[in-house]
């Protein structure tokens, strides 16, 4: 994996060789070892050379090894270190490289040669990548966020007395705590307040936990003015009450976890990000707070990686590339939030990804259905949604004397269109799929881009099976998963099992069943997973998995959920070989996810850059002269006739109409004079590669054809 998206040359080969062979082809040291031997082997040195730089690398933490050569002057070697950009060249094609360019080996091998002279090889060895850890992998990474978020409230109250406390938690990667303070925070107040927590942190305060009771701990708050804290009191149903001092300073109500003094955060390894408003409670009702932002880490460097991290996830950003590239807008202000329009680009891409989809799932044996966007409230009070999902769908309208509910549920459709046939238990497993529009309610505080919207199509997929069909169904679901998945590129996935909670439906022989059903099914598939005790929803076990994106990032799209308490809610049954009623299972599943959801994900993954078969526009000519008008003409009619999407753009100078398709990240360029409209060519260059020569029309064609059919990222 640290190797992904270093060009052919740039990495350590391993292969057979003389000098791997004596180096030694078995594991650990030895190997890699061998690896850098064979791959210095075409250097101009001697076998013994080749040996000692080989050793050399082993011994440290070789992820790359640079390309080097004696130099012919001075007997010195110079170093050419691998360079590991963010997707090649920053083109952002897909490659989690995240190396630290600061943290760098030097390396000088001697080997005396039997002449008895000497030669000297450089090899210069990248560590390993950074890895910047969330607080949920890092305990330690935990404890210094906790703790800087309390020394920011301290900090905060020193400058600003009349700020409010209200909570400061650890998210992910750093901390945010909320303050009750009308006159707000600008720039420089954040810039004031990260010196006063750099004197804090150097004071070495110790953090000391107490223990109070209720009534103590209440006195205290009140003496201190703070009615925020006195509710979050009043929210805690547990004793004693914890309390957290830095020194004799400063104390917050909390269960901890911390470092034992703030000498433990580094001042440089930690930074104040932003400031924004946010409801108390996540209540418009409520006051609005200031909330601060900030990250924290172990060491420096660590800090430094994040921040080329943000400015990566920055340039990468989907809502900045749907507006440069025309893919999609949410027009808040005229229409309303958390809409999306598909723009002509946009919407060309989301026909291709439906239309593989679709082909896919009837390849797999699922029939496809089209459900409406409103049903009667009675089904979502069958359902249960109603009761339970209340706050998160829209309010019912009457019509005609009926109440109808936008659904924000393809499931109980599904579930109306099975109960509308008669079914034996040799018509099972059924497995149904859907597009499906939905609608749920979202607060405008809550909406990101098409990452959270409040109108939405889940590629949903509802399976009625037998019991015993279980595990072979899950598997489908699993390959058809990964099939899906990686044709866009998502390699690396984080699998996770959640089991039965202590308030559920359905027997322990139903959940037991189920449970080992979900293994079985992993098993088969080879997938590590970690299992989350207790996490399942209340009506069955169920399959979440994570992709890893180009830059590290994890997102949650795929989910498989089975379900006891539907098929019972309505009443579902089939008909067994003793002719008497049955249940069957309910599976429910989706594999994008959110369709916007994904398309984001995707933009984000290839920053804009997307494969070549799925592009909106694959080719796009750039004649330099009026005079190769026709050539053009029939070039593009050629392509189009062929299945090419293909444009024209001229009447600029060609440095400008290059950079242009530069920024529009057009996959294939191709510039076309008098000499190519006459030879029957075209000069291409592509965004991922550069200048690939004068091609032919036909080969192009056939290239671009190629990647459609074979669903290929290049050219």
């Amino acid at each position: 994996r640290p190797y992904s998206g270093v060009r052919p040359g740039q990495r350590c080969q391993a292969g057979a060789s003389s000098a791997g062979a004596a180096a030694g082809g078995g594991g650990g040291a030895s190997n890699k070892m061998g690896i850098a031997a064979a791959a210095l082997a075409r250097r101009a040195w001697s076998p013994a050379t080749r040996l000692a730089v080989a050793a050399r690398v082993a011994a440290g933490p070789s992820l790359a090894v640079a390309a080097v050569a004696p130099s012919s002057s001075s007997g010195a070697c110079v170093g050419s270190r691998v360079a590991a950009s963010w997707g090649g060249h920053g083109r952002g094609y897909a490659s989690n490289v995240f190396q630290n360019q600061n943290s760098r080996l030097k390396a000088v091998a001697e080997a005396s040669e039997t002449s008895g002279g000497k030669e000297a090889a450089a090899v210069e060895v990248v560590a390993p990548p950074i890895k910047l850890l969330t607080s949920a992998e890092s305990e330690d990474l935990l404890k210094i966020r906790h703790t800087t978020a309390h020394i920011c409230a301290m900090a905060t109250q020193k400058l600003f007395p009349n700020a409010q406390c209200t909570i400061g938690p650890w998210i992910d990667r750093g901390f945010y705590y909320d303050f009750f303070y009308p006159d707000g925070f600008s720039d420089k107040d954040l810039k004031l307040i990260k010196k006063q927590m750099i004197k804090i942190m150097n004071k070495g305060y110790p953090l000391r936990r107490e223990e109070v009771t209720r009534a103590e701990a209440e006195r205290r708050i009140k003496e201190l003015n703070e009615p925020y804290k006195l509710e979050i009191l009043e929210s805690i149903k547990t004793e004693p009450i914890t309390i957290y001092h830095i020194g004799d300073e400063w104390w917050d109500l909390c269960a901890g976890p911390h470092v034992e003094t703030t000498k433990m955060i580094h001042p440089k390894a930690f930074d104040l990000e932003s400031v924004a408003g946010a409801y108390w409670r996540g209540d418009e009702t409520k006051p609005m707070l200031q909330r601060i932002y900030g990250t924290a880490w172990g060491s420096p460097e660590e800090l430094t990686a994040y921040n080329t991290f943000k400015a990566e996830a920055a340039r990468r950003d989907h809502r900045k590339l749907g507006k440069d590239l025309n893919l999609f807008s949410i027009q808040q202000e005229d229409v309303g939030g958390g809409l999306v329009f598909w723009h002509p680009k946009g919407a060309l891409m989301r026909n291709m990804i439906e239309n593989f989809w679709k082909d896919l799932h009837l390849a797999r044996g699922y029939d496809l259905l089209y459900t409406p966007h409103v049903g009667k409230l009675d089904l979502w009070k069958t359902s249960g949604h109603a009761d339970f999902y209340a706050e998160n769908m829209y309010k019912p309208m009457a019509v005609e004397e009926e109440v109808y509910q936008l659904k924000p549920m393809n499931c109980p459709f599904h579930v109306a269109v099975y109960k509308d046939g008669y079914h034996s238990y040799r018509d099972l497993p059924i497995r149904y799929a859907e597009m499906g529009t939905v609608y749920r309610y979202e607060r405008s505080g809550t909406m990101h881009g098409l990452f959270r919207v409040r109108g939405f199509t889940q590629d949903d997929a509802h399976i009625f099976c037998l019991p015993g069909q279980i595990a072979d169904e899950i598997k489908g679901v699993l390959d058809l998963t990964e099939e899906i998945l990686t044709t866009f590129g998502f390699t690396e996935f984080e699998v996770n099992l959640s089991t039965q909670p202590e308030k559920s439906v359905g027997g322990p022989e139903f959940w037991d069943k189920a449970e080992g059903a979900l293994k079985e099914a992993l098993g088969a598939k080879g997938w590590a997973y970690e299992v989350d005790e207790g996490g399942g929803a209340f009506y069955g076990p169920k399959i979440d998995i994570k992709i890893l994106d180009a830059i590290g990032r994890k997102w949650q799209c795929s989910t498989i959920q089975l379900d006891f308490n539907l098929p019972a809610r309505f009443e579902l049954s089939y008909i067994d070989a003793e002719n008497t009623k049955q249940r069957p299972i309910m599976i429910h599943r989706a594999i994008f996810g959110s369709l916007e959801r994904f398309f984001g994900i995707l933009t984000e993954n290839y920053a804009g850059a997307f494969p070549l078969w799925i592009a909106p526009t694959q080719v796009r000519l750039l004649p330099v002269t009026d005079a190769v008008t026709p050539y053009v003409e029939e070039t593009a009619r050629r392509m189009r006739a062929a299945g090419v999407r293909v444009d024209i753009t001229s009447h600029e100078r060609l440095a400008k109409l290059v950079r242009n398709a530069e920024k529009a990240k057009i996959p294939v360029m191709c510039v076309v004079g008098e000499q190519e409209a006459k030879d029957g060519t075209l000069a291409v260059r592509t965004y991922a590669d550069g200048d690939q020569g004068v091609i032919s029309v036909d080969d192009v064609i056939a290239r671009c054809d190629a990647a459609n059919k074979g669903k290929l990222e290049k050219f």
